[in-house]
């Protein structure tokens, strides 16, 4: 199941790690990204800190991980093609995979609809 971070950041957990990336908003909002900072790999943050940043022909803005977590993984095909951040920003254009710090941080996270609402 993914959640969303009021900074309009998703984490998706599967079994023992989590993919984090933008969302569809803030993609929309971003405009067309043309360039990605990814963290290192092994660089732990606590929740809602700067992990990244995303430009694109409109503006840069920070991206905040939605959880505390350690990067085990950077999206290096994204690093290539910032585009696929906009063609499937909740699919193969996520930024990290990570092991979550506080695994319960993810329970306190928006599911689908109460994000709607917050960006409705």
């Amino acid at each position: 199941m993914t959640k969303y971070h009021s900074e309009h950041t998703w984490v998706r957990v599967e079994n023992d790690t989590a993919f984090v990336g933008i969302t569809v908003h803030a993609q929309e909002t971003l405009g067309d990204i043309v360039f990605v900072e990814l963290a290192e790999i092994g660089k732990s943050f606590e929740q809602a800190s700067v992990a990244g940043v995303v430009e694109s022909v409109k503006a840069a803005a920070d991206v905040h991980i939605p959880v505390s977590a350690t990067v085990i993984a950077v999206n290096e095909e994204l690093r290539a093609d910032p585009s696929l951040a906009n063609s499937d920003p909740e699919g193969a254009g996520w930024f990290y995979q990570v092991t979550l710090s506080n695994p319960s941080e993810v329970d306190g996270l928006m599911d689908a609809s109460a994000y709607q609402s917050l960006v409705g």
